[in-house]
Parts: C-alpha cells; sequence; structure tokens
C-alpha cells in the first residue's frame, strides 16, 4: 500500500464495508464470502476483491473473510483505531447535534472544544464541552494537539477562520460551509453539502416519478389502440 494512489471510489467505499462487518460482527458472523458480502452491500463480488486486493487482499481461497479480522484491518486502514482530537467551529444546531453524537468517539474522534462568535452561545456547555469565544482558537488547537476541525458556520465567515485554522496546524478540515476552501495541498477538506445531497436526492425521486408516468401513459396508450382496434 506504501506510495501507491489509492483511487477515491475505493476509499469512498471502505467505511461502507467497515459498517456492514461491524454489523456481521454485531450478528455473530465470523467469516463471509465476497459472494454474500456483494448481496448484502450491492456491490459485485469482483468489486470487493478488487477493492481489498489495494491492501492486500485478507481473503483465504475457499474459506472468505475473518469478518473480525477484515473489520480489524480497514479500520487501520481508515486510521480510526488511533485517536483523533477534533474542534467544533460554529455551535450552533449543526455544531450541537455533531457534539452529541456519540458514535464518534467510538470512531476514535475526541472533541475537544466547541467555538463560536455569539457571546448567547459561549459559556454554554453541549456534553461536557463548554463553547468559547474564537479568540484563543489558535493556542487551544496547539495546547490540545488538534489535528482536525469541524466547519459550521455561514460562509462568509469560512474562509477566514480556515486560513486561521491551517495557520494554527490543523490537518483536515470537515467542511459543512457552503464554500469551497483555498488551503494548502497538506491539508486534507472533505465537503459536506447538505442542499446538494438533498438536491441528488429529489432529482432522483422526481426521475422515478417522471418514469413511471411514462410508462403508465405508454400503458393507457397501449389499452387505447387495442379498444380502437376492437371497435
Amino acid at each position: 500500500m506504501e506510495g501507491r494512489e489509492i483511487s477515491k471510489a475505493v476509499v469512498t467505499r471502505l467505511p461502507r464495508y467497515y459498517r456492514y462487518l461491524e454489523e456481521l460482527l454485531e450478528s455473530g458472523v465470523e467469516r463471509i464470502s465476497s459472494n454474500e458480502l456483494s448481496v448484502r452491500m450491492k456491490v459485485t463480488a469482483s468489486q470487493i476483491r478488487q477493492d481489498l486486493n489495494n491492501f492486500g487482499g485478507f481473503g483465504q481461497q475457499g474459506y472468505g473473510y475473518n469478518v473480525k479480522y477484515l473489520y480489524t484491518e480497514i479500520g487501520k486502514i481508515l486510521g480510526i483505531d488511533r485517536e483523533h482530537n477534533l474542534v467544533i467551529i460554529g455551535a450552533g444546531n449543526l455544531g450541537q447535534a455533531i457534539a452529541n453524537y456519540a458514535n464518534f468517539e467510538k470512531r476514535g474522534f475526541i472533541i475537544k472544544g466547541m467555538f463560536d462568535i455569539n457571546p448567547r452561545l459561549i459559556g454554554l456547555v453541549v456534553r461536557g464541552i463548554e463553547i468559547r469565544g474564537v479568540d484563543d482558537l489558535e493556542q487551544f488547537i496547539v495546547d490540545n494537539n488538534v489535528q482536525m476541525a469541524a466547519l459550521t458556520i455561514p460562509k462568509t465567515k469560512a474562509a477566514e477562520i480556515a486560513d486561521r485554522l491551517v495557520d494554527a496546524g490543523i490537518k483536515a478540515i470537515w467542511n459543512f460551509a457552503r464554500v469551497d476552501l483555498n488551503v494548502p495541498d497538506d491539508v486534507v477538506v472533505e465537503n459536506v453539502h447538505l442542499s446538494e445531497s438533498l438536491m441528488r436526492l429529489s432529482y432522483r425521486v422526481c426521475s422515478m416519478q417522471d418514469q413511471e408516468e411514462r410508462m403508465k401513459n405508454q400503458e393507457e396508450g397501449k389499452h387505447e389502440k387495442e379498444r380502437e382496434h376492437r371497435h
């Protein structure tokens, strides 16, 4: 794996593998074939084998995959066998929802601090974390060895805060602000555009409805022709 560039598509699928393997573990399943995993995940068995071969394979001919071993190894690949210190910038509804999601800690993401510019929010405590003003943001990042930041602030402030985060040594930004951030190449940004996701959902629903309408019209047209033919 060292020195090899893994495609974004493969990296996108890894958390899904991890989630399904976790469900299998909880169900007491000890081993699974790529064919069985493919049925659950709606990904072809050859795609699964190809994806996992990027990291060494993990399977045995005639046996399949040891669920616990594969789950552990994918966790290592994703880096969630380590702890990652995280701060949330923006303590409104979305920021507080993220802070309240206990599953992040299970995955190794430790929320060290929350920050906001709204004086009504500063001083409030969310799941044991006090919301701070942004004045001491840089010092807090250094003092608490923070590597990641979640940005849940309006896009007008996002670029300025992102620059401050980068200058303070942040290496990864989880960006919920509706703006593309200009950061150095050694800083990773994962954009989460909630409205875009909702629009994709809308497109798919409307496409299905349009297709159903077309099929219905075709069926009605066919029946109409049959009636005309009979008369």
